[in-house]
């Protein structure tokens, strides 16, 4: 395995190929081992990755606590090869629910204090809001983080599952180092406008869900049962016949991936970090055994005639049902 590294744009700091998406380590997707978690984000940083990736409400803190915890205990030479991204915005209530996403300057230097102490760093070296916040302008926004990178608690602006218009606003307040945005085999809606948009403003993307929340990671099965707590129970494309539907479309992909011998996930990372050195995959893994198998991707080679076939087996827009339930897909921009 050799951890290449990529450039976050133009103006952003050098990333390993691959980062650590933590969410799922405090929210989302079921309980999750508090040691384990800790020892897999230690696991990453041996392997090389340095892009870790949060956001101030997973878990209402608890995933910016754990990241923190598992810095403080790293070795010295770990931590300080880390970057943190971390979202923030997004507003929840007590009950775990989710009411909206607060954008004002004011707001954005409040949630940053509060990051910076859960996170035990001295600065975020990404900081970028969750989702458009409808009632201010993302140059208002914008311009906040700028002031933030001023005074050192910032080093870098990013943006979040925005739009091509919101792109083009946001880069002009102040310079966008990338653009963290859903980006699978069967979540390719980016490459219409929002990916030659950043290519010509030389921002970068980091992609998240490019194993698409387990679905097309081959682990997943037609009779497994989820918990009230894991997001995919509610989501479209874990549903009824969009489930049975786009699974078919896994045991496609799994006989490329037999020939190769490499695992349907491997091959699924690796199709994403074929499509540009301007993209880095954001991989999920709450575990040692699922990091391992999601870094060994970096071995994958895809020969044109792979490509070829991943395009036959599983063709853009393919996927059945939307990524998110309706009342969430009101905040993505397409």
């Amino acid at each position: 395995m050799t951890m290449n590294t990529r450039t976050l744009g133009s103006t952003g700091p050098q990333v390993s190929a691959l980062g650590l998406g933590c969410m799922g380590m405090s929210a989302m997707y079921g309980d999750s081992d508090r040691a384990e978690s800790i020892a897999t984000i230690h696991a990453a940083l041996e392997a090389g990755v340095t892009l870790l990736d949060t956001g101030d409400f997973y878990g209402m803190g608890h995933n910016e606590m754990l990241i923190g915890e598992a810095l403080r205990t790293a070795p010295a030479v770990r931590r300080e090869q880390a970057l943190v991204s971390v979202k923030f915005g997004g507003l929840r209530t007590p009950d775990g629910g989710w009411s909206g996403y607060d954008g004002r300057p004011a707001a954005v230097k409040n949630f940053a204090a509060y990051s910076l102490q859960r996170l035990g760093v001295d600065h975020i070296d990404v900081y970028r809001i969750a989702r458009l916040d409808p009632a201010v302008p993302i140059e208002e926004t914008v311009g906040a983080i700028a002031e933030l990178i001023e005074k050192g608690y910032v080093r870098h602006v990013g943006l979040s599952e925005v739009g091509a218009e919101t792109i083009r606003g946001a880069a002009a307040t102040a310079p966008i180092s990338d653009l963290q945005i859903e980006y699978s085999l069967i979540s390719r809606g980016i490459e219409d406008e929002i990916l030659p948009t950043t290519r010509e403003l030389g921002i970068s993307v980091t992609a998240y869900g490019v194993l698409s929340r387990g679905l097309i990671s081959g682990h997943f099965t037609r009779d497994r049962q989820l918990a009230a707590n894991d997001f995919r129970a509610y989501s479209p494309r874990f549903q009824g016949d969009n489930l049975e539907h786009n699974l078919n479309l896994v045991d496609a992909l799994r006989k490329i991936a037999e020939q190769k011998g490499v695992s349907v996930a491997q091959i699924a990372i690796a199709w994403v970090l074929s499509r540009g050195e301007d993209i880095v995959p954001l991989v999920g893994a709450r575990t040692r055994e699922r990091l391992a198998e999601s870094v060994g991707a970096l071995d994958v080679t895809l020969e044109p005639a792979d490509l070829a076939a991943i395009e036959e087996a599983v063709p853009a827009d393919a996927a059945a049902g939307e990524r998110y339930p309706a009342a969430q897909m009101a905040h993505v921009e397409r």
